[in-house]
């Protein structure tokens, strides 16, 4: 028999399902994912630390878990919220089903709740603190209270360091690249460029990404000085992708700073496209609605080409506060947020949006060959 489940909003809504995750309480910022594929990159990705992520597409699980597109070591999504749970997965890399996936790693999560409702709520009233909760008495008024009580209770993600949560410990190589069809994950033969990666939540298929276009990686904890980086003598500095509020993150916001005075190479990405935002004087704010999914729409200015991206932002660039220093070099075709910029004078730029899984497929820039062409005319 299917337990009970249900997901409560700070605002005192009520979505009624099934679990398919374990039983408990979960709390987080509720928001939607507009992706159609990715499931598991996206519950995986530290992006999503702190967050309860809703699938707006109604069939999830239909393909499995494989054990090579996990973007960390563990789920860091606080809940799952879907439609529909497909019954039967299948694909040649599959091995296990989502749901078993879910209870193994002892996610809270729920199926069968009405997303295109909960997604409407969402667009309307922006994301909203949120609490799932799974038992056999989940129905019940007391339940149902607790569950609304435990949602306004959440701190939220708006004035809160997250990457300290997810970022490394320790300093380690990273030699990894693509997964190909018929030899999977490949390693790094012959590197061409020394590569410093802060991690600040950084997605394995980044790593991958940047190691294939021949960059031996090293990726240090988030509050590394710069320093140390620099006394490493790379040949260019990544800022990744991470979760949480980057006005939070003063230590790597002064890290930035040293290393753009020392004029290596640096590009960011995600999150570390707004802490080099705010390094070079920029201010950046939450958005009432954040971008999530595999399909957005984002223009390059130069070109006037609209491309398709991959977003997880939860919070943006102020344009007005950029110093005239700094270019707009792409922009949302959905809300007109700054997706882009570059320091005139300096090997630095960074970008919001991504392809998932494989950015080095990127259409918009082919952000990655960029990196590598920069790198090289700076040796």
């Amino acid at each position: 028999m299917s337990t009970p489940a249900i997901l409560a909003l700070e605002d005192g809504s009520i979505f009624k399902g099934t679990s398919i995750g374990i039983e408990g309480l979960s709390v987080g910022e509720t928001l939607f994912n507009t992706s159609m594929i990715g499931y598991q990159e996206i519950i995986t990705s530290p992006s999503y630390a702190n967050q309860i992520v809703t699938l707006t597409y109604p069939h999830a699980g239909s393909y499995g878990i494989n054990t090579e597109d996990d973007e960390s070591a563990k789920v860091h999504a606080k809940a799952l919220v879907i439609k529909d749970l497909s019954l039967v997965h299948s694909n040649f890399r599959s091995s296990q089903s989502l749901a078993d996936f879910l209870q193994q790693e002892k996610v809270v999560a729920i199926a069968g709740v009405d997303t295109r409702r909960l997604t409407r709520t969402l667009r309307e009233k922006g994301n909203l603190k949120g609490c799932v909760l799974a038992g056999s008495d989940a129905y019940s008024d007391a339940s149902i209270a607790k569950a609304v009580e435990a949602a306004k209770g959440f701190e939220g993600i708006e004035g809160v360091d997250l990457v300290k949560e997810v970022s490394t410990k320790e300093s380690y190589a990273w030699t990894e690249t693509d997964w190909q069809l018929g030899s999977g994950i490949g390693e790094l033969k012959d590197p061409q460029f020394n590569v410093v990666v802060y991690d600040f939540g950084v997605k394995r298929s980044l790593l991958r990404a940047l190691a294939s276009k021949g960059c031996a990686l090293t990726v240090v904890p988030a509050n590394t000085p710069a320093s140390e980086v620099l006394a490493q003598n790379p040949d260019g500095v990544f800022l990744s992708n991470g979760p949480g509020d980057p006005k939070a993150c003063t230590y790597a916001v002064e890290n930035i700073k040293a290393l753009v005075d020392a004029n290596v190479p640096v590009f960011g990405l995600g999150i570390g496209h707004l802490l080099l935002a705010l390094a070079l004087g920029a201010k950046t704010e939450k958005q009432k609605v954040s971008n999530h999914g595999s399909n957005h729409p984002v223009q390059e200015l130069a070109t006037n080409k609209s491309r398709i991206t991959t977003q997880d932002q939860s919070f943006a660039i102020s344009e007005e506060s950029l110093p005239a220093s700094v270019k707009v070099t792409h922009k949302s075709m959905f809300d007109g947020t700054v997706q882009g910029i570059e320091l005139e004078g300096k090997p630095v730029f960074s970008k919001q949006g991504f392809v998932e899984a494989y950015p080095s497929a990127d259409g918009m820039v082919k952000l990655f060959d960029r990196f590598a062409e920069l790198i090289a005319s700076t040796k």
